[in-house]
């Protein structure tokens, strides 16, 4: 079941210029702070680095059966089996099983408002958009608030009683050493956790409320009809993260581990499904680095652009009175905003990195102007040279 509803609504030129002039604003602030995020990303990115090598430089491998007292307070990797003294249990639905974590994932059915606008400029400037309104029912793990519908009447969404939650083992075993939340909390691994129909019973007798219980595709259904859902009801399933190998760097602390603090900066603890070199724990950690450093570098100049764009934002307004001329403005701004943004990003990396790493950056640079120097001594050289002409006989010197 869904409905919509249509909603038209116009701004004038004077408007438009007053709402561009405010965009100015807004641009200028989100220029500078890219410019900030530039600069600051490149100094995390060689902590970072740093930190890894100082840390791939200083680890040691041990063996988990036994704990070393000489290793105390250095960076180990270890890798071994892991295991749990407890069990894992939903309380709520009387869901039992063994394992490191279970996790309770909780949708209900409710109803969902999406909206979509066409925006026609008017000859003179003016603006008229058309909004429509979409309602429609649909499964979803949040509480959505339909108090903030454009039009809450009979699309009033019911209180969401019930919630994702997670339970995890509160302590680990790893041989002789004993894994605490900070290292349980990062190991991966999480699989669908299926229900079977003779958990039905077990389950109506935990549950609380008043919906009948049911299980469908290894879920627990909640509600008088599977086929047709009504509004409220929920459907709830799990997972499960499996007690396995795992491999940890972290610093030593008596039998337990803690984030091993770098001279460079970074506190270091790793942990990783299976078993794991350190090295290549250490290599993939390095190839994190460098993607998390490419995509904020991307979503810097994304940022810059459209900074720039609100910069130039009033241009197009103005030449909105024909709108032929506004979109040829906004065409021209648009790449301008995008070759400043590429110049004052590029040139912010580049300041970084002097700042950040001057032995690094004196080097390229130097490079640089050495293979422009070889370049321009080799084209010279092929240059032919110009033929001298001798006087022809008979021509007075």
């Amino acid at each position: 079941m869904s409905d919509s509803f249509r909603e038209v609504t116009s701004v004038s030129w004077f408007g438009r210029i007053k709402r561009a002039v405010g965009g100015v604003i807004f641009g200028l602030i989100l220029i500078v702070l890219m410019v900030i995020g530039l600069f600051w990303n490149e100094g995390r990115a060689v902590q970072t680095a740093r930190s890894l090598a100082e840390g791939s430089g200083a680890v040691v491998s041990v063996g988990a059966d036994s704990v070393d007292a000489a290793n105390d307070g250095r960076l180990v990797h270890v890798s071994g089996p892991m295991t749990a003294d407890s069990g894992l249990s939903d309380p709520d639905f009387g869901i039992a099983a063994q394992g490191l974590r279970l996790s309770r994932n909780v949708e209900m059915y409710q109803w969902k408002e999406e909206s979509k606008s066409e925006t026609t400029k008017k000859l003179g400037g003016g603006e008229e958009t058309v909004t429509t309104y979409s309602y429609s029912r649909v499964w979803d793990d949040s509480q959505i608030d339909s108090s903030d519908f454009k039009k809450p009447d009979g699309h009033q969404n019911p209180p969401m009683e019930i919630h994702t939650r997670h339970f995890q083992i509160p302590e680990g075993k790893l041989g002789g050493f004993t894994l605490d939340t900070p290292v349980l909390d990062r190991v991966e691994g999480d699989k669908a956790f299926s229900l079977s129909p003779d958990q039905s019973a077990a389950i109506d007798a935990a549950y609380s409320g008043n919906k009948r219980v049911n299980i469908v595709d290894g879920k627990i259904y909640l509600g008088f009809n599977t086929t047709t859902p009504a509004l409220g009801d929920y459907r709830i399933g799990y997972e499960l993260a499996p007690l396995g190998v795992v491999s940890i760097v972290a610093r030593q602390a008596g039998s337990r581990f803690e984030p091993y603090q770098t001279q460079a900066g970074d506190a270091l603890l790793m942990v990783d499904t299976g078993n794991v070199p350190a090295d290549k724990m250490f290599a993939d950690a390095v190839s994190a680095n460098t993607l998390i450093t490419w995509l904020l570098r991307g979503a810097g100049l994304l940022l810059l652009t459209i900074g720039f764009a609100l910069f130039f934002g009033p241009i197009g307004v103005l030449l909105d009175v024909i709108p032929f001329l506004g979109s040829m403005a906004r065409m021209g701004t648009g790449i301008i905003a995008f070759v400043l943004a590429i110049l004052v990003g590029t040139t912010t990396i580049a300041i970084a990195w002097f700042w950040y790493r001057p032995l690094l950056a004196v080097a390229i640079l130097a490079a640089g102007v050495i293979a422009a120097v070889i370049v321009y001594r080799i084209g010279r050289s092929r240059e032919p040279a110009v033929p001298v002409v001798a006087p022809s006989p008979g021509v007075a010197a």
